[in-house]
């Protein structure tokens, strides 16, 4: 896509300090609508126009075949984000609050922004509603719902903690796969309800020659381990915390005995460079 295309979307938008506040009300329920230059915005079918009358109706009706088709023109498999689903943000994220359709898809919408879609200078311009996105999660998470561990990655990819979005599991059996800093060598970390090892990955044998992990001590933990861990504490999932205690933690390698930060060396193989 061309980024300079669509890079460029929002206008002015001017307001009359004058008008009442049900008629503010009512601007402010087609804001997105008004500064959204469309006509650029194509969705997954190359339409510029169906988008913004589908947004018009979940407004004011929750309509689960309205809902399906958005879904399918803003996102593509849960895969490929096209401009329309940056450009339909605020509108779902303002929605988020009382839909749990809204926040679902917003939720996809940004787990994937890291992808080749040429958007980024659009989204950089929806900084204050992301985060609003990210409080109106946090107290969704703090209701311990049954769609906990998806909005915990929604969460995440709201902080641009892409890579940990994409991968992260509920720790039943997870398994990290990253390249020993000092060898080279390929390994495999597990964590889960099998054990918390590393180890070398034979085709016939399985996970051979396991280390234990180290996790690490909740107080070392800083930045997104240690909101991750501190949020699972909170919000009463054990598991999850262990996990990832374990994750942020230390590996001996298999092969030459070298012991790294797990976190660390997947971080710097997977984060996306964004543009």
């Amino acid at each position: 896509m061309n980024r300079q295309k669509f890079g460029a979307a929002i206008t002015a938008v001017g307001w009359n300090g004058n008008k009442t506040r049900d008629s503010s009300q009512t601007a402010m329920r087609r804001f997105n609508t008004q500064v959204v230059n469309w006509t650029q915005m194509h969705d997954c079918y190359g339409d510029v126009d169906r988008v913004p009358v589908l947004l018009e109706q979940v407004e004011f009706e929750d309509s689960a075949e309205a809902w399906r088709e958005l879904g399918n023109r803003l996102v593509l498999e849960h895969d490929l984000v096209f401009p329309a689903g940056f450009a339909a943000l605020p509108s779902l994220i303002r929605l988020a609050c009382r839909s749990a359709r809204a926040r679902g898809l917003a939720g996809t919408i940004l787990r994937c922004a890291a992808g080749h879609h040429g958007c980024d200078a659009l989204l950089a311009d929806y900084d204050k509603e992301i985060a609003e996105f990210r409080r109106l999660l946090d107290l969704h998470l703090q209701t311990r719902p049954v769609d906990y561990l998806a909005a915990f990655l929604d969460s995440l990819a709201a902080m641009e903690e892409y890579h940990w979005s994409a991968v992260l599991g509920d720790f039943t059996d997870d398994f990290y796969h990253l390249t020993c800093p000092h060898c080279a060598v390929e390994v495999t970390i597990a964590i889960g309800e099998h054990g918390c090892y590393s180890a070398i990955r034979d085709w016939n044998r399985g996970d051979v020659d396991r280390r234990d992990l180290r996790p690490v001590p909740s107080a070392a933990l800083f930045g997104t381990g240690r909101w991750m861990y501190e949020t699972a504490v909170r919000d009463g999932h054990k598991a999850l915390a262990d996990g990832v205690a374990h994750l942020f933690g230390k590996a001996e390698c298999p092969r030459c005995a070298s012991v790294f930060g797990i976190a660390e060396e997947y971080t710097s193989a997977n984060r996306p460079v964004l543009g």
